[in-house]
C-alpha cells in the first residue's frame, strides 16, 4: 500500500551504489531532508558521504531494513541483482524499489521478476544526466512502471529530491527503452566530436580553431561545448566514463538487435571505447575516445 502523502516528508532511503551519480542523489536526499542509508561494493566511497549526512551501511541488509525506498544505482543489471539480492534477508513487501541505473531491456526483466518476489513496488527509473546534474539534483528521471508506482507518493518525493523533472513513460520497461535511445544520442554524438577533433590535430589544424569554426553556429550545443572543452583543455574528470559508454553502447547494441533496427554509430562508438579503455582511459570521462583516434597525440599539443 502507498504511503499517505502527508508522511512523505520524511522518508528513510537507501542508495545502493554510491558512485558518481549515486554519492550526488544521496546528497541531495539528504538535503532534501530523508534518512538516507547508502552501501557501496567499495567500503570507502560509502563512508565519504557520512560526513554530508548520510549513514554507510555494512552491507545491502543493513541499508535496507526499514526503508520506505531503495534506491539502485549501480554499474549494470548484474551489480544490481546481486546487492537486491543480498538485501533479501531485510527486505519487507510493500517497499518501494526505484531501479535508477542503466541495465538494458533483459536486465531488467530479471529485476522486475525479482521485485515481484520480494512484493516490491517496481520503478524503473533509469536517469538523464551526469555528474554535474546528479550533483545539482537536476538530473531527469525517465520512469515507468505499474500503475501504483505512478501514483506513490514515496517515488514522487525520492525523484523530486534528485531531479529537476520526472517523465513518466508507459509501464515497466519503457524508461529503459528510452534512456537507451538517449544515451545513445549523447555516446555517439561525444564519438563524432572526438573523432573530428582527432583529425583536425593528425591533418595539422590548431584545435582551437576548430573550436572557433563550430562555436556560435548551427553545430554549436552546450553538450558539444562541454565535451570540446574538455578534449581542448585536457580535463578528463569522469562525468560519464568511458567504461560506462562503452557498457550502455553494448546494450544499446542488444535491445537495437530485438527491434531489428541497425544501430551503425552506436557500434562504431563502442569499438572507440574499447580501444580508449585499452589504452589506460577506462575510468576517464568519455571525451577520452579522442584518444581512440589520435593515440600519440596529447590534446595539450595542439
Amino acid at each position: 500500500m502507498a504511503t499517505p502523502a502527508h508522511l512523505t516528508a520524511h522518508l528513510t532511503v537507501a542508495v545502493l551504489g554510491t558512485g558518481i551519480m549515486g554519492s550526488g542523489m544521496a546528497r541531495n536526499l539528504v538535503r532534501a531532508g530523508h534518512t538516507v542509508r547508502v552501501w557501496n561494493r567499495t567500503p570507502g566511497k560509502a563512508l565519504l558521504l557520512e560526513a554530508d549526512g548520510a549513514t554507510a551501511a555494512a552491507d545491502p541488509a543493513e541499508a535496507v531494513a526499514g526503508a520506505d525506498v531503495i534506491v539502485t544505482m549501480l554499474s549494470d543489471g548484474d551489480a544490481v541483482h546481486a546487492a537486491i539480492t543480498a538485501a533479501a534477508p531485510a527486505l519487507r513487501a510493500g517497499q518501494a524499489w526505484a531501479q535508477m541505473s542503466t541495465v538494458g531491456t533483459t536486465a531488467l526483466d530479471r529485476l522486475a521478476d525479482l521485485a515481484d518476489t520480494h512484493h516490491l513496488l517496481f520503478a524503473d527509473a533509469p536517469v538523464q544526466g551526469t555528474r554535474q546534474p546528479a550533483e545539482a539534483g537536476t538530473l531527469v528521471v525517465l520512469a515507468s512502471g505499474p500503475e501504483p508506482a505512478r501514483t506513490d507518493p514515496r517515488l514522487a518525493a525520492v525523484f523530486d529530491a534528485v531531479g529537476s523533472d520526472t517523465v513518466w513513460v508507459g509501464t515497466t520497461g519503457a524508461a529503459t527503452r528510452l534512456k537507451l535511445a538517449t544515451v545513445g544520442f549523447a555516446v555517439t554524438l561525444t564519438s563524432v566530436l572526438a573523432e573530428s577533433l582527432a583529425l583536425a590535430a593528425g591533418l595539422g589544424i590548431d584545435l582551437s580553431l576548430f573550436a572557433r569554426a563550430v562555436s556560435g553556429g548551427p553545430m554549436d550545443s552546450p553538450y558539444v561545448q562541454a565535451k570540446m572543452g574538455a578534449i581542448l583543455g585536457g580535463d578528463y574528470a569522469p562525468s560519464f566514463s568511458v567504461r560506462n559508454a562503452e557498457k550502455d553502447t553494448r546494450l544499446i547494441a542488444e535491445a537495437a538487435a530485438e527491434a531489428g533496427v541497425p544501430v551503425d554509430l552506436a557500434t562504431a562508438a563502442g569499438d572507440r571505447f574499447r580501444r580508449a579503455a585499452a589504452q589506460g582511459h577506462a575510468d576517464d570521462d568519455m571525451a577520452a575516445t579522442y584518444f581512440a583516434g589520435l593515440p600519440a597525440v596529447e590534446p595539450s599539443q595542439h
